[in-house]
């Protein structure tokens, strides 16, 4: 530790939470926000009766759970250029911005996830719920918006703020497409002031420390509600 560059990381703290924690809270609060509603209709999708609507959200679901979210940050970045000017008959790719690819290929990648959180807390509740709500008159979606979902999100709000814990890690994935994230702008100081060790170290204990008191917290959220059932 004798050569530990302690002021390299002093020096650099404003930028580093300017710049990289700002983007990287900011794509996860609209990668999570985007992924629980997507998600929440894919999940009611699969427990549809009609398979013109299950098969398609189970394929889904099954294909983005089975693919790294690396390899689909790749694809979304570099094909779906290609795949828009074929749909619009352009001569030249589209314009996709690194923001706007991360923030959607986060938001249809997540949604995969946070849709069998949906569809487990849908299932938690008693199906006698949604009779209720037909014998009162509602259909099967204004049972679901009116009567299921709010019971449910109360039952997988734990879950889905762990997942999105595991959400905030992997924005940590951006920085492949040279976006200033945390991640990215701590590599960019370390690359330019030759101190990966400092930085990489720095970068890792900040996402420790942040991850484990949400962690912390959601287990107090889970007990708490624990508790008033």
């Amino acid at each position: 530790m004798g050569d530990f560059d302690f002021g390299v990381i002093e020096r650099s703290l404003g930028y580093l939470f300017r710049e990289g924690m700002t983007f990287t809270l900011t794509l996860t609060g609209i990668a999570a926000a985007g992924g629980i509603f997507f998600g929440t209709l894919l999940a009611m999708m699969r427990l549809s009766s009609h398979k013109w609507l299950s098969l398609p959200a189970t394929a889904y679901v099954n294909l983005m759970r089975s693919i790294p979210l690396l390899l689909v940050i790749f694809w979304f970045y570099f094909l779906v250029p290609y795949i828009g000017a074929w749909v619009t008959g352009s001569s030249q790719p589209i314009k996709v911005g690194a923001f706007t690819s991360s923030v959607v290929t986060f938001m249809l990648f997540e949604a995969a996830y946070y849709s069998e959180i949906m569809r487990a807390g849908i299932q938690s509740i008693a199906r006698g719920q949604v009779w209720a709500g037909l014998a009162l008159g509602l259909n099967y979606w204004q049972s679901m918006k009116e009567v299921v979902l709010p019971q449910a999100f109360r039952n997988m709000v734990p879950i889905l703020l762990t997942q999105t814990i595991i959400l905030f890690q992997d924005t940590s994935l951006v920085y492949v497409l040279s976006i200033t994230d945390f991640l990215g702008a701590a590599s960019k100081i370390a690359q330019r002031d030759g101190r990966l060790i400092e930085m990489y170290t720095f970068a890792a204990l900040v996402y420790f420390v942040v991850s484990y008191v949400l962690s912390q917290l959601v287990k107090r959220l889970q007990l708490r509600i624990a508790i008033i059932r």
